[in-house]
């Protein structure tokens, strides 16, 4: 049987308030290059069918920097209200679609192709209800840590915020990278709540919530350590066209 095509999702609605630029933030260069760019180059080059790009901020600026690469279909987030508001935003796009559907953001402009396939070649395989790409990092200050059971299987991602001191010490992340089933992502969706002091639906909330129902949800550390490179602020700009530059990209 061929796999099913996968669907695949970048969020790039913000504005990047710590950018020191009025760009839309995923269209602020990276070594001469909005830096969704290499997002999508690595989508491309792990053969995703199609590719929803959810657009926000100066939604048109983004359309028009990216009218030159074909099979890009916008969808439009006009209020902001948190990374599972984006992915909500594409329920009509992804109605009756029964493949893989995979989540990236696109101010990672280190994402690597060859880890987008390995969680795709283990979907095909398995068909789990979700795959986080997740890694080890020296230093996750900031970062959802993800939870597992003594046997080694996902019990859930805890912001930083809501960790108590013994799951502060995990060093495995969640690095906002992920593949869905289509079929179970949208109930998923739908069960999401605002509940939060930002007020905003959390995409984080997706592998919980399919795990409580007795989904398989899977963590697979295979990102590398470059992807965990994102860009939040100029400094990591400069952290991130110096890995760049060293790579020859």
């Amino acid at each position: 049987m061929k796999p099913a095509s996968c669907a695949a999702i970048v969020l790039a609605a913000g504005k990047g308030t710590r950018m020191e630029s009025d760009l839309p933030k995923v269209l602020v260069p990276v070594c001469a290059r909005p830096m969704i760019e290499y997002v999508l180059d690595a989508l491309d080059a792990a053969e995703v069918a199609r590719t929803l790009v959810v657009i926000g901020y100066r939604a048109e600026d983004v359309r028009r920097a990216l009218a030159h690469r074909g099979r890009l279909t916008f969808v439009e987030q006009r209020e902001q209200l948190g990374t599972g508001h984006a992915v909500m935003m594409c329920r009509a796009q992804l109605a009756g679609h029964e493949g893989p559907v995979l989540v990236v953001t696109g101010d990672s402009p280190l994402i690597q192709a060859q880890s987008l396939r390995t969680l795709l070649e283990l979907y095909h395989r398995e068909r789990p209800a979700c795959i986080l790409g997740t890694l080890h990092k020296e230093d996750p200050a900031g970062l959802g840590r993800i939870v597992r059971d003594p046997q080694g299987r996902f019990v859930a991602i805890v912001e930083e915020k809501d960790a108590s001191p013994q799951q502060r010490s995990i060093t495995e992340v969640n690095m906002s990278t992920y593949v869905f089933d289509g079929p179970q992502l949208l109930p998923a969706l739908e069960q999401l709540r605002s509940d939060n002091r930002q007020q905003e639906f959390y995409l984080t909330d997706c592998p919980g919530i399919l795990h409580a129902q007795g989904a398989d949800v899977r963590a697979l550390p295979v990102l590398q350590p470059c992807e965990a490179l994102s860009i939040n602020n100029m400094a990591e700009l400069r952290v991130v066209e110096a890995e760049i530059r060293r790579r020859g990209c």
